[in-house]
């Protein structure tokens, strides 16, 4: 028997083309910029300006109840990482003493602010801080805009 000679494979060399890859992310990226502020969801708020002092939330979050140029009430919801402040969810007033009076409890040091637009009534607000004093809330702060960021 003769012995044949061995056919010489081609050397494959295997690579990646990273390019596309590249293309893509870079799309993904433009993609993600341009959503991440559309996704924020907020209460759109246009809050009076004011000359205050700042307040400091590192030791405890706040209880920050907003109320929109409609006149509906928010509340926000304790984030127990003390990440975000989040807005929350559309509540009546009446849920809001109780959510607060809870929440006292649980934190009796624990500061209540009012965020109103500059747009709804006078009454509203008062109404509201009103009613908070009713159901036990001593002190209220009003969030305001600094005359140095208000357009």
């Amino acid at each position: 028997m003769i012995a044949l000679p061995k056919r010489a494979r081609p050397k494959i060399e295997a690579q990646i083309n990273i390019v596309p890859y590249i293309d893509v992310m870079l799309v993904l990226l433009v993609i993600f910029m341009m959503t991440t502020p559309i996704i924020e969801q907020g209460i759109e708020v246009d809050l009076p300006s004011a000359d205050a002092n700042i307040v400091d939330f590192s030791e405890q979050q706040p209880t920050i109840i907003t109320i929109n140029k409609d006149g509906q009430f928010y509340i926000n919801s304790l984030d127990e990482n003390k990440a975000k402040i989040t807005d929350g969810d559309l509540v009546p007033l009446g849920v809001i003493a109780g959510r607060v009076r809870a929440r006292l409890e649980m934190y009796p040091n624990m500061k209540v602010f009012v965020r109103g637009d500059k747009e709804v009534a006078y009454g509203t607000v008062v109404l509201l801080m009103s009613f908070l004093q009713n159901n036990g809330v001593e002190k209220i702060g009003v969030v305001t805009d600094s005359p140095d960021f208000s357009n």
